[in-house]
């Protein structure tokens, strides 16, 4: 089983607006509301694939339930924790304004709510995936990530971790199976610009010596690198088509990668799911169907 774990879910409310000016009052011409997080957008794709999984994080309020019931609609698996104080977050999206947003702070999760997350990670077994992805509340401690991993690091699962600097550098003590940097984050690991698939190849290689087995990296529109555990070195350019939505591109990626590992055991394989479902949603509305993550892997050739 896969299981993907949000701290910080959301539901985000994505507005279209004729401009926007500040003092004024600004009415939207369209607006979407969706359940928001890194893990949620990767169990979601992983849903469109075919792939069955679960959903865990902490919710709290009235949106809390909403984001349970949009997931639940879609037909995904969930286990959330109720968290007593506080809402989930909303996130305002302004769509047609310079990507700007607003992000709301969340619930206050305490100990007895993390414990309770401790709990079911521990029904974990040997062969099963679990994925952390995105950044953490302020309410948490900044060793979560790690923390986790060092708790089951003996059970036989295998991690995927997607997150920045100190969260990603900390669990590679304990080999995750796959990590998912850009090139800025990276560079930013190693106080370097890297710019082109070539260069990147060095500093995962790096992430691998210092304990990850397979190493993911998204650029954007230069395409995406994956180094692999077994010194494989993959390099592909990004399909071609039309950028209407980077948001949830990246988690895509993951999943893409995860449910083509799944499937065939082949980092090739794998690598192409990849960069296919994280384009596909970039060129999409919404986040990637099943057919239109085959449509780009089709395209790859």
């Amino acid at each position: 089983m896969i299981y993907t774990v949000t701290f910080n879910p959301s539901l985000d409310y994505i507005v279209s607006m004729n401009g926007f000016e500040m003092g004024m009052t600004n009415r939207t011409t369209g607006e979407q509301i969706f359940p928001g997080g890194k893990g949620i957008n990767v169990s979601i794709v992983l849903s469109n694939l075919g792939i069955k999984n679960t959903a865990l994080g902490f919710t709290a309020g009235f949106t809390g339930e909403q984001i349970e019931k949009e997931i639940q609609k879609m037909g995904l698996l969930t286990d959330f924790i109720r968290v007593e104080k506080g809402i989930s977050r909303i996130n305002v999206k302004l769509k047609d304004y310079d990507g700007t947003e607003i992000n709301g702070m969340g619930p206050e999760i305490d100990s007895t709510c993390v414990a309770k997350l401790y709990e079911k990670l521990e029904k974990l077994e040997a062969g099963d995936i679990l994925v952390l992805a995105g950044s953490i509340p302020k309410c948490l401690p900044d060793s979560i990530y790690s923390d986790i991993l060092e708790r089951l690091q003996n059970k036989g699962v295998l991690f995927v971790v997607d997150a920045t600097k100190d969260l990603l550098l900390n669990v590679l003590q304990y080999q995750p199976f796959l990590i998912k940097p850009n090139n800025h984050e990276l560079g930013e690991i190693f106080d370097v610009t890297l710019n082109t698939r070539e260069s990147v190849v060095p500093y995962a290689k790096k992430l691998q010596e210092k304990g990850a087995k397979n190493v993911l990296v998204s650029m954007a529109g230069e395409g995406a690198v994956l180094v692999d555990e077994a010194g494989g070195v993959h390099m592909l350019a990004a399909p071609k088509g039309n950028l209407i939505n980077a948001v949830g591109a990246g988690d895509s990626m993951v999943a893409g990668f995860v449910a083509g590992w799944t499937e065939k055991k082949d980092y090739a394989y794998a690598f192409r799911m990849g960069i296919s479902a994280g384009s596909a949603s970039a060129f999409s509305e919404m986040l990637a169907t099943k057919e239109e993550i085959e449509q780009v892997f089709n395209q790859l050739g």
